[in-house]
Order: structure tokens, then sequence, then C-alpha cells
């Protein structure tokens, strides 16, 4: 059953009221990071500055700005068996999250992720409340039905308004999701949703041996296709780095826009490239690709 973005506590109600709308739009927003060699954010570009290419062909971009748009995210928090070694780094670094990222403007919602999915904390902007959320989780148990997570937080954040992110805290492996829930089919849905993924993984081993390779390589890409990024922070000094990181990309992205024609809302993958005219040596780091269908919304 779908979670309504409405059914918040009481104390949020008033965050929301004008926050979830339906627009009939064909807009492609593409999130957009832009670093030097050194990994320093490049301030102040232009529209003009930018180039993007849809399947290899130069497109125009329809407007630029600044990330200073509030963020709608959602959090994964595993909660199945397989964390229970790293419960409490888990934890730590789902705090730590929340305050290190978290602006006044943003909000934040929290699934439990374990056989079943649980919508633990409607969206808010109390650091406080999902602080308590992340702390009240009992003993990890059961199965991970983290394919199935993301299925139902995209569905929860496509009606809000501003820029849309998962983040993942998990160790990336999924046991019991959907048979139509797998990895390919879950890539396909993010990549028709303008939605980035982040994700820290937890749980992982320096042995290789006992490193679920597969699962790292599925979380990096989800996270590269959709313009985010994936961190493996093995201590706590890790962990602020990596949300470090993610904050300043939050804060410093630009946000292309781009209308797809008719021939590009066939519901077919057409691949994403940006590139930094007046910066060749730029990094420049975005989505891959998206996919629209002509009767949906991007």
């Amino acid at each position: 059953m779908r979670p309504s973005p409405k059914s918040n506590t009481s104390d949020n109600s008033s965050d929301q009221s004008d926050e979830v709308v339906r627009v009939a739009s064909h807009l492609v927003p593409v999130p957009t990071t832009v670093v030097d060699a050194r990994g320093v954010a490049i301030a102040n570009l232009r529209l003009e500055d930018f180039e993007l290419s849809i399947d290899g062909q130069t497109k125009p971009i329809s407007d630029i700005t600044r990330s200073d748009s509030p963020v709608r995210m959602a959090m994964l928090f595993d909660n199945s068996g397989s964390l229970d070694a790293s419960r409490d780094f888990e934890k730590r670094a789902a705090v730590r999250f929340f305050r290190n990222v978290m602006r006044p403007v943003d909000q934040a919602a929290i699934y439990s992720v374990s056989t079943n999915i649980e919508l633990a904390q409607p969206m808010t902007s109390d650091i406080g409340r999902l602080q308590q959320t992340i702390e009240s989780f009992a003993k990890p148990e059961g199965a991970t039905s983290l394919y199935d997570a993301i299925f139902q937080a995209l569905v929860y954040l496509k009606p809000f308004v501003g820029r849309r992110v998962i983040v993942i805290v998990s160790d990336g492996r999924d046991t019991t999701s959907r048979y139509d829930h797998d990895f390919d089919a879950t890539l396909q849905r993010l990549t028709s949703d303008e939605c980035q993924v982040y994700v820290v993984q937890t749980g992982v081993y320096d042995n290789a041996n006992v490193r679920d390779l597969a699962a790292e390589r599925r979380m990096q890409e989800f996270a590269g296709q959709t313009g985010g990024a994936a961190y493996i922070p093995r201590t706590v000094d890790d962990l602020d780095v990596a949300f470090a990181q993610i904050s300043a990309d939050l804060a410093q992205q630009y946000i292309l826009s781009y209308y797809p024609g008719p021939d590009k809302r066939d519901g077919k993958y057409h691949q994403i490239s940006v590139r930094v005219k007046p910066q060749p040596n730029a990094r420049v780091r975005a989505r891959k690709g998206f996919l629209v269908k002509s009767s949906d919304r991007v």
C-alpha cells in the first residue's frame, strides 16, 4: 500500500501544506556536480558554459539553477539480520548523516528495511525525530527486501516538490524482493524517475573473501546512473568524510533542465553526457540517462 506523503505526524503538517503537487511535465532535471582536479567545487558557471548531449547529439539546455532548492530524501535503513555485526556503526552512520547533511529547508523520511518494508518516520524536517526513529530500532532480524524498498521510496517521493534523493544505509545485499523487482528492473525504475541515489555501504570488510563484491557493484551502479555517489566507510572518521562530501554535493550542484522532444519520449533509455566547455579538465558527475514514456511524467 502506498504511503501518503501527507500522512505526517502533527508537528510536520504545517511543513507540508504546500509541498505536494502534481505536475504534468516532461522536464528532465539533470543535477550536475562540477569539481576541479583537487575535488574543489567550481562555482559561478553559467548556462552557456555547459554542453548537454543526448545520445551523442548536443541539445539545448532550457534553464540552469543552483542547488538552493530544498531536498526531499528517503533514507532506507537496513534492519535485516545481515547487519547484526555492524549494527552500532550503522546507527551512528544514519544519525551523523542527518546531523551533518540536512539543512533547515530539507526534509527526510525513514524506511525500515528487512523482510518487510515499513515507513518508520514520514517526511519531516525535525532532526530530533529522525534521530529518535533510528535509535528506537530494535535488534535487526529477517531478510532484506532492499529493491522493494527502493520502489516504495520512489512512489512516496514522487509527489514532493524539490530535489528527490534516496540514501541507502545498508550492506547492499538483497535477498527477498519480489521477482519483478530485481536489480535490472530497479535500475530502470531509478532511470525513469528524477531521483539521485547516495549509498553509505555498511557491513563491508577489507577481506575480499567475506565481501559481497556483487552488492558493492550494484550499489555503485545505482549511484552512478543517477548522479549520486557510493561510499564504504570503515571508521567514524570515514563517515565524517563521506557525509561532508554528500553535503557539499547537495549544496553545490547545478540543476540543468532539458525538455526532450517527442522522439525521446518513447519509453527507451537515452544517454546523457554533460561537459563544461571552458574547463575541459573539470570532473563532472551527472545522471547518465533518462527514460520517458509519452503518457508519463519523467
